[in-house]
């Protein structure tokens, strides 16, 4: 994404979608439209529709947030420690927006890897499966089927 769509994009943003992404703010836990949300299809970075997270691997974690085993594609998240709050954690950024997600931790399902990714929904936009074709996310639909 060029720095003129971003910045076109960044203007559409609402408050909290600003806030999260682009000033590592953190939405109020329960609050985000997709934490307790199971339909099948991809979630997407809001900010240039970076595919993310696969709705296979979220899981229901209980901290009220959306929380995935693994992202759809590694190379489109990259890490960096934190050392905001007076703790050490591990934040989750995309790749194409650098856009802030939220964090990773080791306490995920054992069976799927063991990673929490947790991650706000004011970060995610969600494509459903019978829009990923029209909206161009077609070639992501193996990893929903």
């Amino acid at each position: 994404m060029d720095q003129a769509n971003k910045e076109k994009r960044l203007k559409e943003l609402d408050d909290i979608q600003y806030r999260v992404t682009q000033e590592s703010g953190t939405e109020a836990p329960f609050s985000g439209k997709y934490d307790d949300h199971y339909e099948k299809g991809i979630y997407v970075d809001i900010v240039d529709g970076s595919p993310l997270f696969a709705s296979t691997t979220k899981f229901n974690a209980g901290c009220g947030w959306p929380s995935f085993s693994k992202p759809l594609i590694e190379e489109e998240i990259k890490e960096n420690t934190d050392t905001s709050h007076g703790m050490v954690r591990t934040e989750v950024r995309s790749q194409g927006a650098d856009s802030h997600l939220g964090h990773v931790f080791n306490d995920g399902p054992k069976d799927q890897g063991g990673l929490r990714y947790c991650i706000n929904s004011a970060a995610l936009d969600f494509i459903p499966y019978e829009e990923m074709d029209e909206k161009g996310y077609g070639d992501y639909k193996k990893f929903v089927e």
